[in-house]
């Protein structure tokens, strides 16, 4: 096993020198640069970038189609049903329809972003200025429902951080602090700039700020299209007017944006430009908003009355009601209806259009690839990232606070109880379950917090290398190194109260020993849980598979069943818990040279005799800690694999079944 370990170690190391040493890759320019031009033309694209450079794009997508298969493969579902489409840059499009209509599915399908799995079909065309939709060729930006962010950095250090990792490294630290100026006024967040952005802990920016936050992160890159999936969610009437008002003056700017809404005020429908409605997956409308669905639906006797606000209309006019039998079938009915009309009447209309936006889109068609900025480089990388890292963990005040003071609180109650043992034989056995106890304590408090915290983390990572802001490897190896300081202050301030007050082994180096005993055990509790964050995608399920599993290695800790009479088949677990390593050499530290008080002749005298008894006679602190670090790296190590290999994985667009040609299933996020 330790063999086993030290040679994944090695390997690791040899992965990182090699990271270490390799430089940026070239950047993405187009085939028809060379020479001379090439270059000439990578600079003023970076320079276009650094500005603000907007490529327009028009996208257009058609007879989009996305089914759904229950587990036995038996029945299917149609999430979106032949639905076509266009967006235009200088406009902002809304997909409007009831809860369930496939709004975010079609945002998700259009951004590149619909999550895989063996149970979906999806099939179609999809086109950039008249081309088979590349993300490589133009920058895509996806605004989230929800607003993932470091909760202790402020609006100005967020995108800061965001513009050196994205933004070419040729460009000045002058050239970028006044790019993020720009955003931070064009997004209207000049009153909150240096505010914290905050959490549910911590009160920091608005609901609406984190929103447009959220948009100036993707806007760093200069992005052609932008999408946002319900911008407006969770926020008041006021910041939902803000938001929208943001993601018009955008698509004033150039942009092309497209956002999915479910039932907007009357003010918010009048910024859309155009307008797409769908129920139950099909196709309603689509085409200008404003007046002109008002007259489309007015044609076939469904008139908006004059004082309603269109957007409650279209909502009850292409939602199911449920309220009785009747209602739900009439209901259904009209949709039907509206639905079988609009492909009728409209399906010619919207082909027509798409096929001459493909025939005229020169004019929107840049001259050559948008150059993508150079990755930046790995010790660059890990330079920001552990200022962000150090940022985050010295910074989370209420988090510390809980934490130090539930290590003295633990420390007193622990020291209170096992109150100044003395030298008896019954002494032994306190001694044993303090230890025990210590172990315990400090393992499952590290991997808690961690687990708890982590996979919203993962999150943003996840967010932030889909853009190729970075790599796992500095990130993993910035985050550990900014948590050293900071995590081992609690188990510190934990051995420093007890042990006195337990009256354990009374040398200055025994008491150093003990804390560093559970110091590494607290790392490597926490190495743990970032493997456990790392392996499941939500918190609760790394709330409830990381005790678990603390749990297994606590039976197997060495103070419960005895290494010795462990089944053979088990044997295996003592050897990775990193509990039974902690209490171990704990064990050893506090029996070794101890003189207990004999009565009987059968009675222990010799701490020894104890650590014989435990099977941990021939050991010493320092094997024990070294089997525990070595725990401590394996977790970290599993850490760094599970995040490198577990990308999200994308559904591919299929083209319809008379132009299928054999192409893979999935699509990975490009790192």
């Amino acid at each position: 096993m330790d063999g086993y370990i030290a040679k994944i170690i090695a390997t690791l190391v040899a992965a990182l020198a090699i990271r270490k040493f390799a430089l940026p890759g070239p950047a993405i320019v187009g085939n028809n640069q060379k020479g001379k031009n090439e270059n000439e033309e990578d600079t003023n694209s970076s320079e276009e970038e650094l500005q603000g450079g907007i490529v327009p794009v028009s996208l257009q997508w058609r007879n989009i189609t996305c089914t759904l298969s229950d587990k036995a493969g038996k029945t299917m579902r149609f999430l979106l049903t032949n639905v076509s489409g266009e967006a235009k840059p200088g406009r902002l499009l809304a997909i409007m329809g009831p809860s369930g209509s496939g709004k975010t599915t079609l945002l998700n399908v259009l951004a590149g972003q619909l999550v895989a799995s063996p149970r979906l079909h999806l099939m179609g065309r999809l086109y950039v200025n008249g081309n088979p939709f590349s993300s490589a060729s133009h920058k895509i930006a996806y605004v989230r429902q929800e607003d993932l962010f470091f909760s202790q950095l402020t609006v100005r250090e967020t995108l800061s951080l965001a513009a050196e990792l994205q933004l070419s490294k040729l460009t000045s630290s002058e050239d970028r602090e006044q790019y993020v100026d720009d955003l931070i006024n064009r997004l209207g967040l000049v009153s909150c700039a240096d505010c914290i952005v905050g959490d549910a802990k911590v009160r920091g920016i608005s609901g609406g700020e984190k929103k447009r936050l959220s948009v100036a992160c993707e806007l760093i890159a200069s992005p052609s299209v932008i999408f946002a999936d319900e911008p407006t969610t969770g926020l008041d009437a006021f910041q939902a007017e803000k938001v929208m008002e943001t993601l018009q003056k955008l698509a004033e700017d150039g942009h092309t944006v497209v956002c999915s809404i479910h039932q907007p005020r009357g003010s918010i429908y009048a910024k859309f430009d155009d307008l797409i409605l769908l129920s139950e997956g099909a196709l309603v409308y689509v085409g200008p908003a404003k007046e002109e669905p008002l007259s489309y639906f007015s044609k076939y006797g469904f008139i908006c009355d004059e004082h309603v606000n269109p957007a409650e209309f279209f909502a009850d006019l292409i939602s199911v009601d449920y309220s009785s039998h009747q209602n739900e079938e009439s209901s259904r009915k009209r949709i039907d209806y509206l639905v079988e009309v609009f492909a009728k009447k409209c399906a010619d209309e919207i082909d027509g259009s798409l096929n001459l936006e493909m025939q005229t889109t020169k004019i929107y068609r840049a001259p050559h690839k948008f150059v993508s900025p150079r990755k930046v480089g790995w010790w660059k990388q890990f330079r920001l990232l552990l200022k962000r890292a150090w940022m985050q963990a010295t910074r989370d005040g209420p988090t510390n606070k809980v934490r130090a003071r539930m290590s003295v609180a633990s420390a007193l109650i622990f020291g209170s109880i096992f109150w100044r043992m003395g030298l008896s034989q019954t002494s032994i056995q306190d001694r044993m379950g303090l230890l025990q106890v210590a172990a315990i304590n400090t393992a499952m408090a590290a991997l808690t917090k961690t687990v708890g915290v982590f996979p919203k983390e993962r999150a943003i990572l996840d967010r932030e290398r889909a853009k190729g802001s970075y790599a796992v490897g500095p990130y993993l190896f910035s985050k550990l190194l900014a948590e050293i300081p900071v995590g081992a202050a609690f188990p510190l301030l934990f051995g420093t109260i007890l042990y006195p007050m337990a009256r354990l082994h009374p040398t200055s180096l025994r008491f150093v020993k003990f804390s560093t005993i559970v110091t590494v055990e607290s790392f490597t509790a926490s190495a743990m849980g970032l493997t456990v964050g790392a392996m499941v995608p939500t918190t609760e399920a790394a709330m409830a598979l990381g005790p678990s599993l603390m749990t297994v290695f606590l039976v197997f800790g060495g103070y419960y069943v005895n290494s010795e009479n462990t089944p053979v088949f088990f044997r295996w677990i003592p050897r990775i818990s990193l509990i039974r390593w902690a209490f171990q050499a704990l064990c050893i530290n506090e029996f070794s040279g101890l003189q207990f008080e004999k009565q009987q002749s059968f009675d222990l005298e010799a701490g020894e005799q104890v650590l014989e008894r435990l099977s941990f006679s021939g050991n010493s602190v320092g094997n024990s800690l070294a089997q525990e670090s070595r725990i401590l790296l394996f977790w970290y190590l599993m850490t760094y694999v599970l995040l490198k290999t577990k990308k999200p994985k994308y559904q591919a667009l299929e083209l319809p079944q008379a132009e299928l040609k054999p192409s893979p299933v999935l699509t990975e996020m490009n790192e």
